[in-house]
């Protein structure tokens, strides 16, 4: 198609684009499919391409139970990284706002060390995966932007893993390869070409899109469930409050929670808590905590079976469309993630709580109302808050206030993950 046509074919996708960003977003994502065809002639001459988008997501449920085999409820949302792209022959370029991507080879697909944690790393993984899982590769060209923000939990990597996925998926098979397959690729090229050890939750949350809820019981065979729930329709904004606290410094106290963890988990025997029965941890409870190394690892434990059996609690509730009851389990779940897991104050830096501080501000404001928790990996970073439309303004005014201008970001649930638009 030609650029003319391409745009025309643009307006014809409004209501799907209403659809994954909301209303409010319809003109300025419209103008930004818009730019993209355009920066894509600038930059290859030809107007040959189609038009993708994979979504960030935020979690909902399940607070550091996945390093655990236990379950989570996570959910795509309205922050993507969103590009056009045509076939090209033999290696993909790929130009992204903000990076400056090499070109990668299709005849080179060896892991290079020295491409750890770079995009290019992630593209040359993602297309050995395809190889690996027998699927059609090809070169393409490709122009991209990115609204996912970084640092705030919402997966930034794991939506461009996802978005190279789609793009392969529908360029060179047809549209044919799977969400779920597509998630377990972009994990498998985080993981051996990226260099970072992550589990499943992010890329699936981003691949499958709305609220997923996702069981890690068998790490090898995770089962996944798309929970169908029209969030868009509910009257609720999702916000994501960044207190600007810095994350520098706390690698080690996030190692630490599942090294607690497992400390409880191996004096059963087992490799991972879920494979503990609770019942047996709180009547051997004296004997554990003899020998752990201190009661916050039993603590942990405690959080991480409170939590583990809380996820199917939160996916019924939202089959049921009981927000009511949703909203008591979401807090339920920050609560425990402050008290047991303890993972929204540093015990090295007492000075800065901006976590805490976040939570408290939530309570003031929303209690009665909405629900409010850490998201995340917790100690620093965003706080998650579900905020009924007409307490909005106050909540977003409250955390700007406190946090700076443009700390609260209002976002939705969207009901689709990796996609193809044009």
């Amino acid at each position: 198609m030609n650029k003319s046509e391409l745009k025309a074919a643009l307006e014809q996708q409004r209501p799907r684009i209403t659809s994954l960003y909301g209303q409010e977003q319809e003109e300025r994502q419209i103008a930004r499919y818009g730019q993209l065809i355009d920066d894509y002639e600038r930059a290859f001459g030809n107007t040959d391409c189609a038009l993708f988008s994979a979504p960030g997501r935020t979690e909902v449920g399940g607070n550091h139970t996945d390093h655990q085999h236990g379950r989570v409820l996570a959910a795509s949302v309205n922050m993507d990284a969103a590009a056009a792209a045509g076939q090209r022959e033999g290696e993909v370029v790929f130009y992204s706002e903000g990076f400056e991507i090499k070109p990668v080879s299709l005849a080179d697909l060896f892991v290079h060390p020295e491409e750890k944690n770079t995009s290019e790393a992630l593209i040359r993984g993602v297309l050995a995966g395809f190889v690996q899982r027998g699927y059609k590769i090809g070169g393409f060209q490709a122009v991209s932007n990115s609204t996912v923000l970084k640092g705030s939990g919402i997966s930034s990597s794991a939506a461009f893993e996802v978005l190279v996925g789609t793009i392969l998926s529908h360029l060179y098979n047809d549209g044919q390869v799977s969400a779920q397959e597509i998630a377990k690729i972009g994990q498998y090229a985080e993981n051996v070409y990226f260099g970072k050890p992550s589990g499943l939750l992010d890329q699936m949350a981003c691949s499958v899109g709305n609220f997923v809820t996702i069981d890690f019981k068998d790490p090898q065979n995770v089962l996944v469930e798309q929970v169908d729930f029209d969030f868009n329709h509910s009257q609720i904004a999702l916000c994501l409050v960044d207190t600007r606290q810095d994350h520098a410094d706390l690698s080690d106290e996030y190692g630490l929670m599942p090294a607690e963890m497992r400390q409880v988990a191996a004096y059963f025997g087992a490799e991972v808590l879920r494979q503990v029965d609770p019942a047996e941890f709180y009547r051997r409870l004296r004997e554990v905590r003899a020998q752990v190394q201190n009661d916050r690892a039993i603590l942990r434990a405690i959080h991480f079976f409170e939590e583990d059996a809380r996820v199917p609690l939160q996916v019924q509730a939202l089959k049921d469309h009981d927000l009511k009851r949703f909203f008591e389990l979401v807090i339920e779940s920050g609560h425990s993630s402050f008290m047991y897991l303890q993972n929204v104050t540093s015990p090295s830096n007492i000075r800065h709580q901006s976590l805490a501080l976040a939570l408290a501000l939530s309570e003031n404001v929303l209690k009665g109302y909405g629900a409010w928790r850490v998201h995340g990996g917790g100690l620093a970073g965003t706080i998650q808050a579900f905020v009924p439309l007409a307490l909005l303004e106050t909540y977003q005014k409250v955390m700007d206030d406190c946090f700076g201008a443009g700390s609260c970001h209002v976002l939705s649930i969207r009901p689709e993950g990796g996609v193809r638009l044009i």
